[in-house]
């Protein structure tokens, strides 16, 4: 017996309100059939952001709204839609996309554990790096940048243009620190766990 695929992440990182759509247009590499029944799509997820997630809802009736989800109601192809989903993780809300078949009612509810299982997993075997650089790319932009960038006095030459975050020090306030130098807490700290439900 063949088992259905699990579901599966398409983007890596936290879609822009352009990627979001960039995706929703792509057309996957496969028979035409596919796409017209709505399989290529389904079981397909990627991370959106608020805005993206709240401008979403407001497009179109929603084809059903509960707690913490709702379906566009324009399908993709066959009976296959975009569901959206608002999940807290570590305390903070985050908001996800993907395609669940509307003829297995179960779909929406199966796909929202899917996405907290592969979140809480994704990051429990990562190595030091692979943490660093999650925790870079989810710090927002005005929140990061480069040792050196806009006052290289501040940093010894051989630190400019490394990857720096902002971080509160107790005692000391909100301070520049260099990504590598974040001790273990502090990645801790910043990597998303269990979620909330």
């Amino acid at each position: 017996m063949i088992q259905d695929p699990p579901f599966k992440k398409i983007f890596n990182g936290i879609a822009t309100r352009k990627q979001m759509f960039e995706l929703f247009n792509r057309v996957p590499d496969c028979p035409l059939g596919d796409r017209i029944s709505g399989k290529a799509y389904e079981r397909q997820w990627f991370e959106i952001k608020r805005e993206s997630y709240d401008s979403m809802l407001e497009i179109l009736p929603p084809l059903f709204m509960r707690a913490g989800m709702f379906a566009m109601s324009e399908l993709k192809a066959g009976s296959v839609g975009s569901v959206f989903f608002e999940i807290m993780i570590d305390g903070r809300n985050r908001w996800f996309t993907g395609y669940c078949d509307f003829s297995d009612h179960g779909s929406p509810d199966a796909m929202r554990a899917g996405i907290i299982g592969h979140e809480k997993a994704s990051v429990a075997g990562l190595s030091r790096e692979a943490k660093l650089k999650l925790i870079w790319a989810r710090t927002p932009a005005d929140y990061r940048g480069r040792a050196g960038q806009f006052d290289p006095d501040s940093w010894p030459t051989e630190h400019h243009g490394k990857r720096a975050i902002l971080v509160y020090e107790p005692g000391v306030g909100t301070v520049q620190k260099l990504l590598e130098n974040l001790t273990d807490d502090e990645i801790a700290d910043r990597l998303p766990k269990g979620p909330t439900i």
